[in-house]
C-alpha cells in the first residue's frame, strides 16, 4: 500500500527545505544539538555525508515533528530558492536557474506555461500566493490522474495498468513500451510507480503537458449535431501511426449520418422558419410540420437530408487534415493544444473545410425549401442554380457563415472548459475521468451556448442562400438583411427557428453517441 506523504511539495525537493519548523528544532527535539532558528537565513546549504547538498534546516534531527512539517514555512523556503533575483516574484528565468540547482530540468516552453497557468495578475511572474495556489491545484490534478490509473487501488501503478489505461483511450502499446514509460518514473527499482514517484516525475510540469489529463479531459467534438462549425477532435501520435484516427473519423461520420437523418424533420422545419416565418406569417412548430406533410407527404420531412449526409465525409476529412497542418504551422510541440491554440487552429480548419464544401450547404438549403416536383434531385438542383444564377449563387451567405465560426468555436470551448473545471474542483475526488454523462452534459451545454451566440449569423446565411427561391424578393447584402430583419421583425426576428434547432440537440447528441460507440466496437476501436 502506498505510504501516505504529509509533505505537499515533492520529495525530490525535500532536501532543500526544513523537515521541521525552526520552533521544533530550537525546542530541543534535535538530538544532534539543533539549529538556532535565529541564526539561519534560508536557503543556506551544508554538505551531507551522503553527498546531498542540503538546506541547513534539514539536518536530520530525528524529531517526531518532521513528518508534521509546517507546509507554509517549507513552501516559503522553496519559493526563496526559486526566486533567484530576490524580487519577490518567480519568472521563467528564475525557474530555469532555480530548478537546475535542484536537479530538475524543464524546457523554456514548459516553464512559460507554468508561469502563465499560475499568473493571475498577468504581471509575467508568480508571487508567493500565486506560486502556492498553482502547486496545490497542480497536485490535485496529478492525484486525480494517479487514482484513475491505479486500477487495482493498491497505491502503485504497474505496466499492465499503464497498458490498460492507454488502451481505453484508443492507444495500443506493447508491454516493452509500457515498461519504458514506467522506468522513466521508477526511482526505487520496484518496477511500479507510487504516488511519490508520480509526483516527482511531473513536478513543475504545466498541467496540460501531462498526456493522461489531456486525454481524459479532451473535448471530443466527434458527436455530430448537424452543425459544421465544431472544433476537430485531436488524436495522439500513436493513434495517427496505428490508424486508429481514421476509425474514429469513420465511426464519427456514420454516427453523424444517423443522427442527422433522425433529426432531419426538425432541421428542415428550422430552415423553413428561418426563411418564411415573420410577424405577418407566424409559423408554429405544429403548423410547420402540418404544412410540410400536407404539401409533400411524410417523405417531404427529409428534404435536403441527402445532401446533409453526403457532405459529412469530405467536410470531416478536410477539417481534420487542415487542423493537423495548422497545428504544425503554429509550432505546437505538444500532443494537445491549449485552449487559445485550439480555438485558432479549430476556427481556421473549420473555415477551410467550410470554404471547400460551401456549395453543398447552398444545395442543402435549396433542397430543403423546394416544392414538390421543383427539382429532379441534387444534380438537377445544382444545374438549375448554375443556369439561372451563375457560380456566385453557390457562395451566397458565405461571409456570415465564416463570421459565425468565431463566436461558435470560442464560446463552445470557453463554456466547456469552464464547466469541466467547475466539475473537477467540486466533485472529482477519486478519478480524473468524469464519465459519459458529465462529458455529454458539458458538451451539449457548450454547443448550445455556441449556437445561441452564432444563430443570428446562421439565420442571415440561410436567408441569403434562399433569396432566389422567393419570387420577386429583393437580393440583399448581409448588413442589409440584418437591418431589414431588425426593422420589420424586431431583435427576436434574428432567432426564428431557434426552438426546433435546440430541440434537436439532445436527441442528436444521444443518438450520435450510441451509434458512435457501436461503430467503434465494430471497427475494433476501444472506448475512450
Amino acid at each position: 500500500m502506498m505510504q501516505q506523504q504529509r509533505s505537499f511539495v515533492s520529495p525530490l525537493l525535500s532536501g532543500v527545505f526544513c523537515q521541521c519548523t525552526p520552533e521544533d528544532i530550537s525546542s530541543g527535539s534535535d538530538p544532534g544539538g539543533g539549529v538556532d532558528s535565529a541564526s539561519v537565513t534560508p536557503p543556506k546549504f551544508w554538505d551531507c555525508p551522503t553527498g546531498a547538498r542540503t538546506c541547513e534546516l534539514s539536518r536530520p534531527c530525528g524529531s517526531a515533528h518532521c513528518s508534521e512539517a509546517d507546509q507554509e514555512h517549507r513552501l516559503k523556503v522553496l519559493f526563496q530558492i526559486l526566486d533567484v533575483n530576490k524580487d519577490g516574484g518567480i519568472c521563467v528565468n528564475d525557474l530555469t536557474i532555480g530548478l537546475k540547482k535542484l536537479g530538475v530540468h524543464r524546457t523554456e516552453n514548459e516553464l512559460m506555461k507554468v508561469v502563465k497557468a499560475g499568473d493571475k495578475d498577468l504581471d509575467g511572474q508568480l508571487d508567493f500566493e500565486e506560486f502556492v495556489h498553482y502547486l496545490r491545484d497542480h497536485e490535485k490534478k496529478l492525484r486525480l490522474v494517479f487514482k484513475s490509473l491505479d486500477r487495482k487501488n493498491d497505491g502503485c501503478i504497474d505496466s499492465q495498468e499503464i497498458m490498460q489505461s492507454l488502451r481505453d483511450l484508443g492507444v495500443s502499446i506493447s508491454e516493452q513500451q509500457a515498461q519504458k514509460i514506467l522506468n522513466s518514473m521508477d526511482k526505487n527499482g520496484t518496477m511500479t510507480i507510487d504516488w511519490t514517484e508520480w509526483r516527482d516525475y511531473h513536478l513543475m510540469h504545466p498541467a496540460d503537458n501531462i498526456p493522461e489529463i489531456i486525454l481524459y479531459w479532451k473535448h471530443s467534438t466527434i458527436f455530430d449535431v448537424g452543425e459544421s462549425m465544431l472544433v476537430p477532435d485531436e488524436f495522439t501520435a500513436e493513434e495517427r501511426k496505428t490508424g486508429v484516427w481514421w476509425r474514429h473519423l469513420v465511426a464519427g461520420g456514420g454516427a453523424g449520418a444517423v443522427s442527422r437523418t433522425c433529426t432531419a424533420p426538425l432541421d428542415r422545419l428550422k430552415v423553413l422558419m428561418q426563411v418564411h416565418a415573420s410577424r405577418s406569417n407566424s409559423m408554429s412548430m405544429a403548423g410547420g410540420f402540418a404544412n410540410m406533410i400536407k404539401e409533400g407527404g411524410m417523405r417531404s420531412l427529409w428534404r435536403g437530408n441527402g445532401m446533409n449526409v453526403i457532405k459529412i465525409a469530405p467536410e470531416s476529412a478536410i477539417k481534420f487534415m487542415a487542423y493537423e497542418q495548422i497545428k504544425w504551422l503554429i509550432g505546437s510541440d505538444q500532443e494537445a493544444l491549449g485552449i487559445l491554440e485550439r480555438l485558432v487552429a479549430g476556427s481556421l480548419a473549420g473555415a477551410i473545410a467550410q470554404s471547400s464544401i460551401y456549395p453543398m450547404e447552398v444545395l442543402k438549403t435549396r433542397l430543403a425549401l423546394r416544392r414538390t416536383g421543383q427539382y429532379g434531385g441534387i444534380v438537377d438542383c445544382a444545374r438549375h442554380i448554375l443556369r439561372k444564377e451563375g457560380m456566385a449563387a453557390f457562395y451566397k451567405g458565405y461571409v456570415p457563415n465564416m463570421l459565425g465560426i468565431i463566436p461558435y468555436a470560442g464560446i463552445d470551448l470557453a463554456v466547456y472548459e469552464t464547466l469541466k473545471n467547475a466539475w473537477l474542483q467540486r466533485y472529482a475526488t477519486d478519478s480524473a475521468d468524469p464519465g459519459v454523462f458529465v462529458l455529454l452534459a458539458c458538451g451539449t451545454t457548450s454547443s448550445t451556448c455556441g449556437q445561441l451566440a452564432s444563430y443570428p449569423l446562421a439565420l442571415v446565411r440561410t436567408r441569403m442562400q434562399a433569396q432566389a427561391t422567393q419570387e420577386g424578393g429583393p437580393q440583399m447584402t448581409m448588413s442589409g438583411l440584418f437591418r431589414h430583419i431588425v426593422q420589420t421583425e424586431g431583435p427576436t426576428g434574428l432567432y426564428r427557428g431557434l426552438a426546433p434547432n435546440f430541440m434537436k440537440v439532445i436527441p442528436a447528441v444521444s443518438i450520435s453517441y450510441v451509434v458512435y460507440e457501436h461503430l467503434k466496437t465494430s471497427l475494433g476501436v476501444q472506448s475512450r
